[in-house]
């Protein structure tokens, strides 16, 4: 009896042994902290980055495939507003780990953070006033008054053109509103980024000229040094493009499959 007792015991105690165990694995995972993926973007930039009117949340397709982009790494994404000349800086301070934003991939981006496999395939194009018959295409442009987004490719084509007095804003709303405004002859933006603002209402007051300029690659940018987690947006938009999640994501914002 005495030898049954001690067996018995040494088995609750085991069992404790073993639910304590276990618990004690559970209440780690539970405390085990949530993988973050700081992201930042500009969100003047629709379809691809804007603020819905009324709420803090920020739509579109770039906002959509970070997103699912992160969720294929197990991070949780958290997504910041700040102006795009900021968002390189805020890259290689380390206060951000991605920006997305309608980036497009130069040489010169390339020298200063790190740049993602492209995701999308864009163009410059400019758009005038409605009633403006006079400028048909950029050669037109020459001497006169264009409006661009600081910091970007646009701004760049704008400094380009002969004679031209090249006024850049903040955002790309900013630059429209100067046009309707007839502060400035012209805007030279991303092809879907008018083409989304003429949808929208713009036509009523604006409309392009000539054709798509210099194709452009929009890619992700990260720390220049941080290639383990450019490695990974790389695998994880490979995997999105192959699995079909990257075709929805594309058809709910420009109305077809991505070709």
């Amino acid at each position: 009896m005495k030898k049954l007792l001690v067996f018995m015991m040494a088995a609750l105690m085991l069992v404790a042994l073993a639910v304590t165990g276990c618990g004690g694995e559970e209440k780690k995972a539970a405390e085990a902290p949530e993988k973050v993926l700081r992201v930042a973007t500009e969100p003047t930039f629709a379809p691809f980055e804007f603020q819905e009117e009324g709420s803090d949340k920020l739509s579109g397709f770039d906002m959509d495939l970070i997103r699912a982009i992160g969720a294929k790494m197990g991070y949780k994404v958290e997504i910041a507003n700040m102006g795009f000349d900021a968002l390189i800086p805020a890259l290689n301070t380390g206060n951000i780990d991605v920006a997305i934003a309608g980036m497009s991939i130069t040489d010169e981006r390339k020298q200063a953070v790190g740049m993602s496999d492209p995701y999308y395939t864009s163009g410059l194009i400019v758009m005038v006033q409605k009633d403006n018959n006079d400028i048909k295409s950029i050669e037109d442009l020459k001497g006169k008054r264009i409006a661009a987004q600081i910091g970007t490719t646009g701004a760049a084509k704008a400094h380009s053109v002969e004679g031209a007095v090249v006024t850049e804003f903040n955002t790309n709303t900013e630059s429209a509103m100067e046009l309707t405004n007839g502060g400035v002859d012209a805007v030279i933006n991303d092809s879907p980024v008018i083409g989304y603002y003429l949808a929208q209402g713009g036509s009523e007051v604006a409309k392009t000229v000539g054709d798509v300029m210099e194709a452009e690659q929009y890619g992700i940018a990260v720390k220049k040094d941080n290639t383990k987690l450019l490695e990974d947006i790389n695998k994880a938009l490979a995997e999105l493009k192959k699995d079909g999640e990257y075709d929805k994501i594309y058809k709910t914002w420009f109305g077809e499959v991505k070709k």
